[in-house]
């Protein structure tokens, strides 16, 4: 027994004597923290919620942090090697917040969890749980520790413009309609007022000053059992709405408006990182963007890394960012339709209001820049401008649109024809090597416009257009030799339908009732119209 003792007893001291200076360690290095972060002598913030192991080698290293972030990298790589991932998002935020100005290390972490680890996994669910952790590893924490640097305001940007707002990855589609949704909830609707919205209060301090002590907001509040305000907003985004018995206390409409608008304002900034006056000051610059798109949130980063960017060289990649989305928006920036529960809905159409703008700041990065590939990015988009401005019926802009590529380019024999012959040339070469989204662009606006004069009696005219939609769409299919996937086109039939539905939703009633009865009459007649494509 004596020997058993003599045996057990050195452990026990060595393991008290440890816990000892293990707490007196992290009660000393709480304090040293404290004043660090106090008196602004470091900006490194101390590592939260990471096992003992961690904790303690963090504490008794110090400096030496670099170290202990050079290990969980192994360890994250012989996880992905192999195929062990889900350890890896804990490892990544640690790393991260080690090395919070190795901002390499996390573009890194981001980009590879965004990209490689989520083509690992078959289902679209997987795969975008592993682009949304890319995008918080930068968003919500690297970011906090770097909120001047531009290169992951950058890297934030490609991931909203390459991987969600490209047609590479077979689950785009997906992303695309996640984002929308998700969105849509934080708006209220398609979208919010954002001169309401920028205007709304930002935080409880700037609340209070608008509704002091006495304002009825309070007494709603407590008569309706919230006892903070704080408590109002979690109800409110739990269920998207106030709750009835707080609005009914209230009983003003403006004032629950307000509240509303100003709940939205910081749900948005506190998830999303997204600020209202920001997004306004981008609206007015460029024209109404849709915010429920990836091409807006990658104009939106982009310009944040153009204002954080240091003085002297311009960074070219930020402005390519902000002109190749503002292109991608121009062709497919107006979302018409999407379904939570079947992302294949997903439809874009142009938005021709950017175009202008678009212009404007193609010339203005050219001038700063003199770089031949935006030059050659300015003349692609004109280009694409004509077509999608004839295409939609805005013969006008497409004429003048051509003018100003005579006066840039007057060497050019390509633009020395009449806007007509211009056009159908055009279509036919996008028809053979065009991309989905310019031929989508090409279909859409042809069948936008057989609609529209189906539904004001221009039979003719109707028939014409879409004949050269179904023309189009043929001699694409026939070129790509591709069933609908990544980069094939949907159904014939889903195209139109989708049209159609659009414009009986969006004309005026005396239109959409003319184009009820005229898609009638034509259903009459289904066995004498010609037929319509066929999918291979």
């Amino acid at each position: 027994m004596k020997i058993i003792r003599k045996i057990i007893l050195p452990f026990l001291v060595f393991a008290l004597v440890t816990g000892i200076f293990v707490l007196c360690m992290n009660s000393i290095q709480k304090k040293i923290n404290g004043i660090k972060v106090s008196e602004k002598l470091t900006d490194t913030d101390p590592v939260e919620n990471a096992p003992p192991i961690v904790a303690f080698t963090t504490v008794a290293l110090g400096s030496f942090r670099g170290l202990v972030a050079d290990l969980l990298w192994l360890r994250a790589i012989s996880l992905q090697d192999k195929g062990q991932y889900f350890e890896m998002v804990q490892l990544a935020s640690w790393i991260t917040k080690l090395q919070p100005r190795f901002t390499g290390a996390t573009a890194y972490l981001a980009w590879n969890m965004a990209y490689n680890i989520s083509v690992t996994f078959s289902s679209a669910e997987d795969r975008w749980r592993w682009i949304k952790r890319g995008i918080e590893l930068i968003r919500d924490e690297a970011l906090v520790y770097n909120p001047s640097d531009p290169v992951l305001y950058k890297e934030l940007g490609w991931i909203y413009q390459h991987k969600i707002g490209n047609i590479m990855d077979d689950a785009n589609l997906y992303y695309k309609n996640q984002i929308a949704v998700e969105l849509m909830d934080v708006f209220g609707g398609p979208e919010p007022d954002w001169k309401v919205l920028a205007a709304a209060p930002g935080d409880e301090e700037q609340f209070r000053k608008r509704c002091p002590e006495k304002d009825p907001v309070w007494k709603a509040l407590k008569d309706s059992e919230y006892n903070s305000l704080d408590m109002l907003e979690k109800e409110f985004r739990t269920n998207r709405k106030l709750p009835d018995k707080f609005t009914v206390l209230l009983k003003d409409a403006d004032e629950v408006k307000f509240i509303e608008n100003y709940f939205r304002k910081r749900w948005l900034k506190q998830k999303y990182k997204l600020d209202s006056a920001k997004i306004l000051e981008i609206n007015n610059k460029y024209g109404k963007l849709d915010w429920r798109l990836p091409e807006a949130h990658a104009i939106y980063w982009a310009t944040l890394g153009l204002d954080h960017q240091k003085s002297g060289e311009p960074d070219i990649s930020c402005d390519r960012m902000i002109t190749q989305s503002l292109v991608d928006a121009f062709k497919g920036g107006r979302l018409l339709m999407f379904d939570k529960n079947n992302f294949k809905s997903f439809m874009t159409a142009p938005n021709l209001d950017v175009a202008d703008a678009l212009k404007k700041t193609f010339q203005e990065v050219y001038d700063r820049q003199k770089s031949k590939s935006f030059l050659s990015g300015f003349e692609n988009f004109m280009t694409e401008a004509i077509l999608t401005f004839y295409n939609y019926g805005n013969y006008t802009k497409a004429k003048k649109y051509l003018e100003d590529q005579r006066k840039m380019f007057p060497h050019n024999p390509r633009y020395r024809v009449d806007v007509d012959d211009f056009v159908i040339r055009e279509w036919l070469e996008v028809a053979k090597d065009g991309t989905m989204k310019q031929v989508m662009s090409i279909i859409d606006g042809l069948l936008f416009k057989s609609i529209y004069f189906l539904a004001y009696g221009d039979t003719d005219a109707a028939a014409a257009h879409e004949k050269l939609a179904q023309g189009v769409y043929l001699h694409y299919k026939q070129s790509q030799n591709e069933s609908w996937g990544r980069t094939g086109l949907p159904p014939y039939m889903e195209i139109k339908q989708r049209i159609v539905d659009n414009c009986l939703a969006n004309f005026p009633e005396p239109v959409s009732a003319s184009l009820r009865s005229a898609l009638e009459e034509q259903k009459t007649l289904k066995k004498e119209d010609q037929p319509l494509p066929k999918d291979k």
